[in-house]
């Protein structure tokens, strides 16, 4: 049975996947740890980070359907991914502007701005890629 190829759209959508379900079980947030105080730190999976993860499954859900049903798939096109994308934006707009109105973005010096959230960093490299492939995606002729 042949198999039609994924394509590098598909594929920047995979690695997008892969990247923001990473970046959502890493910490997006931590304080603490100094002067004796103990270590508090949050991921994707609170609040609105959460609707990056469900875009992240979802994408990965949608890229291996075509291949499960061994056919094309209505769903398979840019608007679909699109609304993925948007809705991981929001999420992730949502609960940056949350942190940052907590004070969870308070740094003593520069290098934590990465060490203390590493999986705010992957999950925006996730959404960077798949907003990429979503584009690559919408310009590339009808499936099927």
């Amino acid at each position: 049975m042949h198999r039609r190829p994924l394509g590098r759209p598909r594929v920047l959508v995979a690695i997008a996947g892969t990247l923001m379900l990473i970046g959502s079980v890493l910490p997006w947030w931590t304080v603490g740890g100094d002067d004796g105080l103990p270590v508090l730190s949050g991921n994707g999976l609170d609040g609105s980070g959460m609707l990056v993860f469900l875009a992240a499954v979802a994408s990965l859900a949608l890229l291996t359907l075509p291949y499960a049903a061994e056919r094309p798939v209505a769903a398979d096109r840019w608007p679909t991914y699109g609304l993925f994308t948007g809705t991981a934006w929001v999420g992730l707009a949502l609960r940056v502007a949350g942190l940052a109105a907590s004070g969870a973005f308070a740094f003593r010096e520069p290098t934590e701005i990465v060490s203390r959230m590493p999986g705010l960093w992957l999950a925006v490299l996730g959404l960077l890629l798949l907003s990429r492939g979503v584009y690559e995606i919408a310009g590339e002729h009808p499936r099927g």
